[in-house]
């Protein structure tokens, strides 16, 4: 009787014990309930998703959109297809966007520079398509960049029809989707920040009855309302209701995000924010080793030298729990041996970051310096060397 009183016990710790797990998990939860019909947090260093609700459902996205539209534009001219203050003329097409717009006239010109601008801080759709067929010669090639761009990113459930997020059947994407394309913009052209944080600014209208002065105002309000706000986009429409991605930045972590279908204009933004505060409460990012540190060497069959050096090849981020605590660890994973020739820059290796044994993070080791095949001389030479 005692042994059964004993296991009695233990069974009634255990059930109280993971009724206050459950109840401290759902307290979590609660906090973090959303009415937005879709929902992600991820950490834009590392991709890892913090919190997700619904985040693969296809749904219209409105002018989120334009976070594609925005890196198609940013890789265009890093690829040196325009330049910033080249001339763009705004068509008839362009021009006749409705919804959110700074009320191009066909035939005005602008700079790409200030399209771009009119895009990422007011959200003009005809900036959008204007800037669409200057990049790819109409807006229906531009798309087709968009949705191969999507595909290359590996956002499975989008597929856009236009360069703007109008309403219109079959344009739709997914919380996550978002944000992947908000990650790639924000990590690989940060200087669009210059843009994103800003709250006001104007352009100068260039038409046949002269200049005129129009202002523009952000209609990201996480700019004026959340510390650390870099970005991003806003987007409501009939279908949509109203979304958002957006993305902040604080103790060196950047995070992003997302509500689709929120029911109301004030709600996205508190949600947004209610998604950045748990990602910042729970949450830190740490920089792992710096590129080009060495982490051993190869030994070089044939070559001019015996060896060549692995360095890191990217400094990444490592993303830490905060109530976990500890300190990460790196193992190096080598090649055992290389032949000659050998050229700066090949992968040999993989860098694996360990927090607890559980891996946190990994990236590639490659070669620091070429090493070319030895020649007759060099090797009669070691030979000389091995045998006097």
């Amino acid at each position: 009787m005692k042994n059964w009183k004993g296991v009695l016990t233990i069974l009634l710790m255990s059930v109280l014990s993971l009724g206050f797990s459950l109840s401290a998990f759902a307290a979590e939860t609660e906090a973090l309930q959303l009415k937005s019909k879709s929902a992600v947090l991820m950490d834009a260093g590392t991709g890892t998703v913090l919190y997700e609700k619904n985040s693969h459902e296809a749904m219209p996205p409105a002018s989120v959109t334009k976070v594609m539209t925005l890196l198609l534009i940013y890789e265009a001219e890093a690829a040196g297809q325009f330049g910033w203050e080249e001339t763009v003329q705004v068509s008839e097409h362009a021009a006749s966007m409705g919804g959110s717009q700074v009320f191009l006239e066909p035939g005005e010109t602008q700079t790409a520079a200030e399209l771009t601008k009119c895009i990422a801080i007011a959200s003009a759709n005809d900036a959008a398509v204007a800037m669409a067929e200057f990049v790819a010669g109409s807006e229906e090639a531009f798309v087709e960049r968009m949705n191969r761009k999507a595909e290359e990113l590996g956002m499975q459930e989008t597929h856009f029809v236009n360069a703007c997020g109008l309403d219109v059947d079959g344009h739709e994407t997914s919380a996550y989707d978002i944000a992947l394309m908000s990650r790639e913009l924000m990590t690989k052209f940060p200087e669009i920040q210059k843009y994103t944080t800003k709250w006001q600014d104007t352009i100068i209208h260039k038409t046949r009855k002269g200049e005129s002065e129009f202002g523009l105002t952000n209609t990201n309000k996480l700019i004026k309302w959340y510390e650390g706000a870099t970005g991003l986009k806003t987007g409501s429409t009939g279908k949509a209701l109203y979304c958002l991605s957006g993305t902040a930045e604080r103790n060196g972590m950047h995070l992003i995000g997302v509500v689709m279908a929120a029911p109301d204009f004030k709600l996205r933004f508190q949600e947004t924010m209610k998604l950045l505060d748990y990602g910042f409460a729970n949450y830190s990012a740490e920089k792992g080793l710096p590129a080009g540190k060495e982490m051993g060497r190869i030994p070089v069959t044939k070559g001019m030298e015996d060896s060549v050096s692995a360095v890191v090849q990217e400094e990444i981020s490592i993303l830490l729990k905060k109530d976990i605590g500890g300190e990460w660890e790196t193992k190096a994973e080598l090649l055992p041996a290389m032949d000659a020739p050998v050229a700066a820059g090949e992968k040999v290796g993989e860098l694996i970051y360990l927090l607890h044994g559980k891996e946190v993070g990994r990236t590639d080791l490659i070669t620091a310096e070429a090493v070319e095949k030895a020649n007759i001389n060099t090797m009669l030479q070691r030979m000389l060397r091995q045998w006097f």
